[in-house]
């Protein structure tokens, strides 16, 4: 039997990987996709990888950092999320870590960048926003990084639920440092998601993991409510009546603040948390509840990323989020320990309405030519900085109609930094089509919005359509916790009780239906008005497709074969 050399060096990265976990970091054992991704880490490949919240993302890069030559450079996009991992690395003995953020005085980030050029940091903790700046980048270069790690990499794709624009240029701080190999982790990415990530941080033959989505420790639960001053009053009995700690995401600041007032009111320990508090209040609750002085945190959607806090027992939204991908994020925050746990949403149908208004934001055409022109004016290359000095654009406002215009062919971005016109491109031209790409986005974040209220109002199995959505799925009768199937069997075993079982909770759950697997998830396919799309799910009589143009939609099976309006199409995964 002949054996390659690369089965003996792969299983000496592993005993090399486990002995550091153990003897390092103190864990015993590691899961097997966190050991996958660590060894393709070690072997100078680039990753990508997927695993829930609590599944572990954060040791993916932590146990190769302190075994590679050269700091790991971690692009994290809040600062709370960099406090939090800064923390528990600098409980870790030998291992040293700091963060560079604007939060920080000058003389504090100065002090760590010593630190990078003494070479005494094994992590260093940047924002995308960190990374806009010249001569951070050529600071970082100078230390010569031993890997690069995109945390929240989904941020980076325009299919992503959180599109980040800041993200689009680590491709190109990635060469200026001197490509370093690339780790890209989230929590929650569609295969389409994913190819989008690889695609645009110019990753090479890139592994993949996946760990799966089905979080079987937490039970998903939805309550429909007509009225809003009834919802209010449910929100603040049941997060009162919950095993604590736990978190009741508001929909607005000052919904936060009241939710908080009245929890406190009846005893408990709790604190609103959002973007209008001080930095200092913001940090204060984040402490208190991560060190157990908090029953409950009621917070905006500004709370949560990277919080490592095993224990918490419930995750109450209070208004229905915008994307089952924000809802999965932030429910993923329940039960990291492993134990019971419970996801519940109140929902009223009126209340997404307010989420349709938010997704149809998009720039002006003057506002985009006039960006061409600013740009044109210079003879070479412009700087951001340049830019915003004559465009009196935000930054978060230039960086998004920057790359837009650049996936329309007006500008291009040098792989040393600064923004040039192309060469040819026609103003007007390049402005439909950016105004064309612009809508596409609006078309995608409003069917996410149309699919957070299919989960809420589904009558069948609540985690299969979950993961459905993922392009993951489920086995017939394998749901670990659903309020739809509790009521299901709960029919079953007490039939006599239907009109209290049913009773201001919806329909009677469908019976399944049995599918052909004619769309399995992952097929490529076309359609014959909305283009090429890839299968989501196929339930019953349905079919869920995330398509390139207009973003997800589920369509009728039996109409799909009547009419034809699908067809397969070649695959261009090349995933291993």
């Amino acid at each position: 039997m002949r054996v390659k050399v690369g089965y003996f060096r792969t299983r000496s990265l592993r005993r090399r990987l486990r002995r550091c976990a153990r003897e390092v970091f103190g864990w015993e054992s590691l899961r097997p996709p966190q050991l996958a991704a660590m060894t393709a880490v070690m072997e100078g490949r680039d990753t990508i990888v997927v695993m829930p919240t609590g599944a572990g993302k954060s040791a993916v890069y932590q146990v190769p950092g302190v075994l590679l030559e050269g700091p790991t450079v971690v692009v994290s996009p809040l600062i709370a999320l960099q406090r939090d991992q800064v923390a528990h690395l600098a409980r870790i003995k030998g291992s040293g870590a700091s963060a560079v953020n604007s939060a920080q005085r000058a003389r504090d980030n100065e002090a760590v960048w010593e630190r990078v050029r003494e070479g005494s940091l094994d992590f260093l903790f940047v924002s995308p926003e960190q990374l806009a700046k010249d001569e951070v980048v050529a600071q970082i270069a100078a230390a010569g990084p031993g890997l690069m790690v995109v945390d929240e990499a989904h941020c980076v794709s325009s299919w992503g639920y959180d599109f980040r624009p800041d993200y689009l240029s680590l491709c190109h701080v990635r060469e200026r440092i001197g490509r370093p190999p690339l780790l890209a982790l989230t929590a929650s990415a569609a295969a389409p998601v994913r190819a989008d990530i690889v695609e645009r941080l110019g990753m090479r033959e890139a592994h993949e993991v996946v760990a799966g989505f089905d979080r079987r420790n937490i039970t998903l639960e939805v309550v429909r409510h007509r009225e809003n001053a009834g919802k209010r009053r449910w929100v603040v009995e049941r997060a009162a009546a919950e095993a604590k700690p736990g978190i009741v995401y508001a929909g607005t600041r000052r919904e936060a603040e009241e939710y908080a007032r009245e929890l406190s009111a009846l005893g408990f320990d709790s604190a609103p948390y959002h973007a209008g508090l001080s930095a200092a209040e913001r940090s204060r609750t984040h402490d208190r509840f991560r060190d157990g002085e908090l029953d409950v945190v009621v917070a905006t959607s500004a709370f949560g990323m990277g919080i490592d806090k095993p224990d918490i027992r419930f995750v109450l939204h209070a208004s229905v989020p915008g994307s089952l991908d924000t809802y999965y994020q932030e429910i993923g925050r329940a039960g990291r320990d492993g134990q019971p746990s419970t996801a519940i949403l109140a929902y009223r149908p009126e209340d997404l309405g307010v989420q349709r208004f938010r997704t149809g934001a998009h720039p002006e055409p003057e506002a985009l030519g006039g960006l061409i022109d600013a740009v044109r004016e210079q003879r070479g290359p412009v700087t951001a900085t340049g830019l915003r000095d004559r465009t009196e654009l935000s930054q978060t406002a230039l960086s998004s109609m920057l790359h837009l215009l650049e996936e329309a062919g007006a500008v291009t971005t040098r792989k040393r930094g600064g923004v040039q016109a192309v060469p040819g491109a026609r103003r007007d031209t390049c402005v439909r089509e950016a105004m064309r790409i612009a809508s596409a986005r609006v078309d995608l974040e409003r069917s996410r919005v149309e699919m957070m209220r299919a989960y809420a109002e589904t009558n069948t199995c609540r985690r299969r359509h979950m993961l459905g959505y993922f392009g993951e799925s489920l086995a017939e009768g394998d749901c670990a916790g659903c309020d739809v199937c509790a009521r299901a069997q709960e029919l079953k075993e007490s039939p006599v009780r239907t009109g209290d079982i049913l009773s201001g909770t919806g329909p009677a759950p469908l019976e399944p239906v049995a599918t052909d697997g004619a769309f399995p998830p992952g097929t490529r396919v076309g359609h014959t008005t909305w283009g090429a799309g890839e299968v989501m799910s196929e339930e019953g009589n349905r079919i869920t497709v995330l398509f390139e143009s207009v973003g997800y939609r589920t369509l009728s099976l039996p109409a799909v074969r009547a009419r034809g309006l699908l067809t397969p199409l070649p695959s261009t995964a090349t995933r291993s």
